[in-house]
């Protein structure tokens, strides 16, 4: 307990023994936990403590629910296996998040086997999405490119007859846009989030609960943020999140993304006052979000080390453990 209390002190990202817990349970599922609740309900459950960012207490659910999960999927079921894959999308959307990218490709590799089996082209999409996303963390651009534009093909080869497979595409085009400009593919990246744009013109303004790809007109707008931030165009990213506000956004996980990429861009761009304003928006939305991404933490370090008198550094730089 003490150790545990240390860590979280010291601002890492996840208690080391909770790591372990996750760890043990992808080398050998877990016996069922015997829970009443169902599995649906505890699946939206993970879900939300993710888009709450509450990072700690969703590694800690995770070992029982993918044990359940498994249990459930030896029905061999086509749903049962959408299931399971959503459990290990889930884990690996929270393994990217606190930089975890080992752990995350183990988890990614077995959601898209399991979104095979069940037959679901979303599933097998989402699935595909956190892969590219780990291959793109693992310095693998052109793996991560092929396969997003891979999925996005099988999207929309479903004819995009309804909302949710039309949401759907619009992801997969904002992931291949921001996957085309980490790997610095400027006009690709430039492309396809126009084509992402004009893909969610028609998509309502917030997504019906439980949609898988909860993406929006203002999500999109978000990611050319990020967009243009990876192509080193931090004016135009700017630019591009300018009209953006918390309230387009509806959980805090994605509100403190907002603040983080525009944080992201400022700095880019020279601007440590307007850098501390974000992240300490950030911070007080989403803690998470600042507290547990890698990349987040390093600008908070680089904030206080070459800026430390800015308003709102030292609460950022106390928030993350760091002293300067």
């Amino acid at each position: 307990m003490r150790r545990r209390t240390l860590l979280a002190a010291a601002g890492l990202t996840a208690p080391a023994q909770l790591l372990a817990c996750v760890d043990d349970a992808l080398a050998i599922t877990p016996a069922p936990t015997g829970s009443a609740i169902p599995l649906d309900t505890r699946l939206t459950r993970a879900r939300s403590l993710f888009d709450a960012g509450r990072h700690t207490d969703l590694l800690e659910a995770l070992p029982g629910l993918l044990a359940d999960a498994h249990d459930a999927a030896r029905s061999r079921t086509d749903l049962a296996h959408a299931r399971l894959s959503s459990c290990y999308s889930l884990a690996a959307q929270l393994l990217v998040k606190i930089g975890r990218y080992d752990r995350a490709r183990l988890t990614a590799d077995r959601a898209t086997v399991y979104a095979e089996l069940s037959g679901s082209p979303l599933a097998t999409a989402a699935a595909a999405r956190e892969l590219s996303i780990v291959l793109r963390h693992q310095d693998q651009p052109g793996a991560a490119q092929r396969l997003i534009l891979s999925a996005a093909a099988q999207v929309e080869a479903t004819g995009l007859r309804t909302p949710a497979q039309s949401a759907a595409y619009a992801q997969m085009l904002c992931t291949t846009a921001y996957t085309a400009a980490r790997a610095g593919d400027r006009e690709q990246a430039l492309t396809m989030i126009r084509e992402a744009s004009q893909a969610a013109r028609n998509l309502p303004q917030q997504a019906p609960a439980g949609r898988l790809f909860p993406i929006t007109p203002a999500a999109v707008d978000l990611y050319e943020v990020g967009v243009h931030w990876a192509l080193g165009d931090a004016g135009s990213a700017i630019q591009a999140g300018q009209a953006l506000h918390p309230d387009q956004f509806p959980t805090a996980e994605r509100k403190g993304r907002m603040h983080t990429d525009l944080g992201r861009a400022w700095w880019q761009w020279g601007k440590p006052e307007q850098t501390a304003h974000e992240l300490l928006s950030a911070l007080r939305v989403s803690p998470g979000e600042v507290r547990d991404r890698p990349a987040i933490r390093q600008i908070v370090r680089d904030l206080s080390t070459r800026h430390p008198r800015v308003s709102g550094v030292r609460e950022l730089a106390v928030s993350t453990g760091h002293r300067g």
